[in-house]
Parts: structure tokens; C-alpha cells; sequence
């Protein structure tokens, strides 16, 4: 059993003992401080937390957990049932509230779920507020209301129509251009949430021919629900067959987008970006932002378009943080991630299905020959694993030290980059480990960079 605590919200394996495990009991003091954090903070004055769920196993039941207790704490919720993380983000918005939960484990397997905690922007919460919520909860610091003044629940079930709407009228969705092309299209959607809001999207977008593949939201995956290639052995296979002309992958809150290309083989989730990104800056030239594990493929097709690129720290939060600061037009994280601000600062899997349609459809190419026009770069991943007596911070601090003579960047563990690759190592939020990503042009020469790297880090342990 496992119980994570983060700045971007709480998650754990169902079942077990308080504290073990995401118990009810955790759900309920974890809810009660996120609420108590709202009462204390916001500027609204509607008294609203909007609240949405994938379709987990255990989702009804956490779902009734949370609804409860916000009530209890004296807030109105407005329930709006299976909803993706984006909608449930448009949602606060939509309904001028004060913040939102978002019950999903993103991509991690049946038996985990959260609480993911939303500001009154419909953005997931900074580190300092994210470490305010978990003081909070460690104090048991929040008061309930009394019998006169429990909140209400509403139920709200149109935000995913809604939704879809305002995805086909931003001015960079073509739906006529994606009608005339007469795609077919697979959908993996891990019997989650996606199984629903994609395929109503790419009917919305003109689409005919839609095949479903594990498209029922029961909450059963149909595989590991992580969107990366030695999960997707069903639709690389679907594809093989020359059955449909592209394929989308989404994790179980629709936040991130993989795409499966005509001839079975992965566009790779990293360059769901690049291609969204490059469609945007040919009609919106800008900045654009990633992270510093994401691929430098985004700089490269950036500054071909004569413009400029920066890299925020992982996280979502800080990737939106830093796309304000420079302006950015576009942005995301090498997840598939697809952050477009001309619709909402959040990763949205259903803007990146109909930027990167409309950008199929008018280019004329096959998805393959598409991926072709980007630099081609690969991303290899290891791992240290750390003993108790390892002083992380030291390390770290001693790899920028032996690398000075390169360009060094320590805003979120050390990246150093070179002319043609890079690494980044940076120490796990959850592990006693410190992940290492190399990038180079091709997958042997970024693992060769990493095991390099990995052995650099021994010797100076």
C-alpha cells in the first residue's frame, strides 16, 4: 500500500489501513484542508468547488467521500460526474468557483486513485499553496459547518459538451478541413473517461470512420494505463493491419495524448508537442515553453520558425508559470502534454487531437511522412538507485561541479547540454532514486550518454 503527498495533490493504492493507503479516512482529512486552504484564500464569492472523476474502479466511492465532506465543510459542489482532467479545469471556470478536485490517478494502474486540487483559476495549486493544504492536514487545522449551513450538491453533467464546443471554435481548428480529409481513426481510451469525450470529439470534428478500442468506461484497463509503446500493443497492432489513418492514445484523465501512426509504429508521446507546436507557430509565431526532460526537437522547430524557446522545471504548474511569464503561444510537457492558453493553462489531450488533425489534414501527408519533417532525436531513461547514507543534494551539486565547462542549468535537479544531446538528472519525488534522461539523435547514443553519466555519478559518490 502506498500514500503519496504532493504539492499537486494526494494519491494512493485503495484499501488498507489509514495512512497506508488512500483510506476514506485520508480522502476526508485530505478534502477537509484543500477545503479549509479555499475558505481561507479565495477571492470568489460563490461558494462553488467543481468536482469531476475518471473512471476508476473506485471512483463512485471516492467521489461520494469527497462530495460529502466539502459539503460538510459548508461549500456548494457542482458534480460533474466522468469528466476528463481539462474539462473538469474549464469547469471552475465555467462556473466562476472557487476551486475543483479532479478524482484520477492519471496513468497509474487500477488500484491507485486521488485527489488532484485546483485553484479558483481551474490550475493545479503552486508549491506553496500545495505545502500550505498538507499543513493543514498534518494540524487537522479545519472546522466543519453546522447543521444551518451544509453546502448543497448540483449535478452538472453538460461541461464535456461544452467542452468539445469551444475546442471546435478556437480559429487554428479547422473542422471543415478535417471533414474533407475523410480520415478513420482508432481510439485507445483504457476504458477510462477518454472512451467517451474522444470519439464524441472527432464526431464533432467531422470524423466518420471512429474504431474503439478499449473505449467502455468501466474503469477495468484494458492494459497498463500509461500511454507509452510496450503498452500499446493492441492499436500498434490495429494499425499494422492498414486499418485507420492515425491512432490516439489517451491516459485515463484525457490529459495526455500519444499518437500511433498509419503503419503501426509510435509517433513517440514527445513530439505530440513538436507537431501541435509547429502547426500553432506557423499561424501564431511566439514562445513556446516545455520542461527539462522534454525533447530539444521543440527548440529546434521553434527557432526555425524564428522564435523563441524556454525550459520551466517538471511539472505541470511550472511549465504554465513560465509559459506567462515569456507569453508563450504554445507549451507542454514530452508526455504528450499539449498546453494552449488560447483555450486554458492546462494539459489537454482534446485540443491536441484537433490541432494535430487539422494540421494532418491540411499538410497531405501520411502521419509517417509528417514525423519525417522534424529533427529526430530519442530519449533514453535510467536510474541511480540511492543508498541511506547518499547525500542526494551533494551529488547533484558535485555532477555540475565536474560538468562547469558546459552549459549547466540547476533549476530542477542538473541538466547539462551539450551541442548535440543532453541529461538531466533529477531526484524522484517518490523513490530513493535519481532518474536520468539523455536525448541524442538516435536511441543507442542517448543510452550510451546515460550510462556515461550514471558511472560519472558513482565515481563520485
Amino acid at each position: 500500500m502506498a500514500l503519496i503527498k504532493s504539492i499537486s495533490g494526494i494519491r494512493g493504492t485503495i484499501g488498507g489501513r489509514a495512512g497506508d493507503g488512500l483510506s476514506p479516512l485520508d480522502i476526508v482529512k485530505f478534502t477537509s484542508a484543500y477545503a479549509t486552504y479555499i475558505r481561507r484564500t479565495t477571492s470568489k464569492a460563490s461558494n462553488v468547488i467543481v468536482v469531476g472523476r475518471d473512471a476508476r474502479l473506485s471512483g463512485r466511492m471516492v467521489l461520494n467521500l469527497v462530495v460529502g465532506t466539502l459539503t460538510g465543510m459548508g461549500f456548494d459542489v457542482v458534480n460533474i460526474g466522468l469528466a476528463t482532467t481539462p474539462t473538469t479545469e474549464l469547469a471552475v471556470v465555467g462556473e466562476q468557483a472557487c476551486g475543483g478536485i479532479i478524482i484520477t490517478a492519471s496513468h497509474n494502474p487500477k488500484q491507485w486513485n486521488a485527489l488532484k486540487l485546483l485553484n479558483e483559476q481551474g490550475e493545479f495549486l503552486t508549491d506553496e499553496q500545495g505545502k500550505e493544504v498538507l499543513r493543514i492536514a498534518q494540524a487537522e487545522d479545519f472546522d466543519y459547518a453546522d447543521v444551518d449551513h451544509l453546502g448543497r450538491e448540483q449535478k452538472n453533467y453538460t461541461y464535456l459538451r461544452r467542452h468539445i464546443e469551444q475546442v471546435l471554435a478556437l480559429p487554428l481548428v479547422d473542422v471543415e478541413a478535417i471533414r474533407q480529409a475523410n480520415f478513420t481513426v482508432a481510439v485507445d481510451a483504457v476504458n477510462s473517461v477518454g472512451g467517451v469525450a474522444i470519439p464524441k470529439l472527432l464526431e464533432a470534428l467531422g470524423v466518420k470512420q471512429i474504431e474503439k478500442l478499449y473505449c467502455d468506461p468501466t474503469g477495468n484497463f484494458g492494459h497498463t494505463p500509461e500511454p507509452i509503446p510496450e503498452n500499446l500493443t493492441g492499436i500498434s497492432e490495429f494499425m499494422r493491419q492498414g486499418k485507420a489513418d492515425v491512432g490516439f492514445v489517451v491516459d485515463p484523465d484525457v490529459d495526455r495524448l500519444a499518437i500511433v501512426m498509419e503503419n503501426g509504429e509510435f509517433f513517440v508521446e514527445e513530439y505530440t508537442l513538436v507537431a501541435v507546436a509547429d502547426y500553432v507557430l506557423s499561424h501564431t509565431p511566439g514562445a513556446t515553453v516545455s520542461n527539462l526532460s522534454s525533447s530539444r526537437a521543440l527548440r529546434d522547430v521553434t527557432e526555425r520558425h524564428g522564435c523563441t524557446y524556454t525550459a520551466a522545471a517538471v511539472g505541470e504548474v511550472n511549465v504554465t508559470t513560465e509559459m506567462r511569464r515569456t507569453g508563450a503561444v504554445i507549451g507542454g510537457e514530452g508526455n504528450g502534454g499539449v498546453i494552449y492558453p488560447e483555450l486554458h493553462y492546462g494539459r489537454d489531450a482534446l485540443v491536441g487531437v484537433a490541432l494535430f488533425l487539422t494540421l494532418l489534414a491540411k499538410s497531405g501527408k501520411t502521419v509517417s511522412k509528417l514525423k519525417a519533417t522534424y529533427p529526430q532525436y530519442s530519449i533514453a531513461k535510467t536510474k541511480l538507485e540511492l543508498r541511506p547514507e547518499m547525500d542526494v543534494d551533494a551529488i547533484l551539486k558535485a555532477v555540475e561541479q565536474h560538468y562547469a565547462g558546459e552549459r549547466v542549468t540547476t533549476i530542477d535537479g542538473v541538466k547539462i547540454d551539450f551541442d548535440d544531446s543532453w541529461v538531466h538528472l533529477r531526484k524522484s519525488n517518490t523513490e530513493p532514486i535519481i532518474r536520468i534522461y539523455s536525448e541524442a539523435h538516435t536511441m543507442e547514443k542517448a543510452s550510451q550518454l546515460g550510462e556515461k553519466v550514471k558511472q560519472i555519478v558513482l565515481s563520485l559518490c
